[in-house]
C-alpha cells in the first residue's frame, strides 16, 4: 500500500485555514484520493478540552489568573503539544493507510504564535528549536510531508499581535522551506476557489508526489 502524506495548512487567524483544509479534503476525494482532516487544538479530544477551558479560558473556567496572553510561552507549548501527542496515533494510522492527512494548524502554529511574543531574534530562534525538539524528537510526533503557508501582508492586518505572528510565519517559512501562497494580490483578497486551486497545484507537483 502506498504511504500517505501529512499536509499542514498554516496562516494567521482569519485567513481561511479551516475553510481551505476542509475544502481540500473534498477536492482530493473527488480526484479519488482518500483524505481526512484534523484541526489543532482538537477541542473534541480530552487534551483539547483542557486547553480550551483551562488555558484559553473559552468558558470562563481558566486556571491562569494572568490570562492566556501572559502565560509563559513554554507552558502554553506543553499543553498544545500534549493535545497533538494524544491525537498522533490516529494521524499515523491514517497515513499508513495511504491517506492524505490534512492538518489545520500543527506544531508550526505553536512556533509562530509563541515565537511572535519574543522580540529578541536569537531568543525567538531558540524557541523555534525548543518546540521542534519537544514535539518531533522527545514526543515523536509525525512530521509533516508538506507545510503550506497562506500568506497575507502585515499591512493588511489591523491587530499588532497578528502582525507579529505574520512576521514569525514568514521567518519560519524561510527557515523550514515551506510552500507559500499569497492570499492578497494587487490589493485584493483572492477568492476561496483561487486559493484552493493553488493549494492543489502545490500538493500535486510531480517532484513531491509523482
Amino acid at each position: 500500500m502506498k504511504q500517505g502524506k501529512i499536509i499542514v495548512i498554516e496562516g494567521c487567524e482569519g485567513i481561511g485555514k479551516e475553510t481551505q483544509s476542509k475544502l481540500l479534503v473534498e477536492s482530493l476525494k473527488k480526484q479519488g484520493f482518500p483524505a481526512i482532516e484534523f484541526s489543532f487544538p482538537n477541542y473534541e479530544s480530552p487534551t483539547g478540552k483542557i486547553f480550551k477551558d483551562c488555558v484559553l479560558d473559552k468558558e470562563g473556567k481558566g486556571y491562569f489568573k494572568e490570562g492566556y496572553h501572559h502565560i509563559d510561552p513554554k507552558v502554553v507549548c506543553l499543553y498544545t503539544a500534549a493535545d497533538r501527542k494524544y491525537n498522533s496515533q490516529e494521524i499515523k494510522r491514517y497515513k499508513e493507510k495511504g491517506y492524505f492527512v490534512i492538518l489545520n494548524r500543527y506544531t508550526s502554529s505553536n512556533m509562530a504564535n509563541q515565537g511572535s511574543k519574543i522580540e529578541d531574534d536569537n531568543e525567538r530562534f531558540y524557541m523555534y528549536q525548543w518546540i521542534d525538539k519537544l514535539e518531533y524528537w522527545l514526543l515523536q510526533l509525525p512530521k509533516p510531508d508538506q507545510t503550506i503557508l497562506l500568506k497575507v501582508p502585515e499591512d493588511f492586518l489591523s491587530i499588532e499581535e497578528q502582525k507579529k505572528t505574520a512576521s514569525s510565519y514568514q521567518e519560519l517559512s524561510e527557515l523550514y522551506h515551506w510552500d507559500t501562497i499569497d492570499c492578497i494580490i494587487e490589493g485584493r483578497r483572492k477568492t476561496i476557489e483561487e486559493v484552493q486551486e493553488e493549494i492543489l497545484e502545490k500538493i500535486m507537483e510531480e517532484k513531491k508526489y509523482g
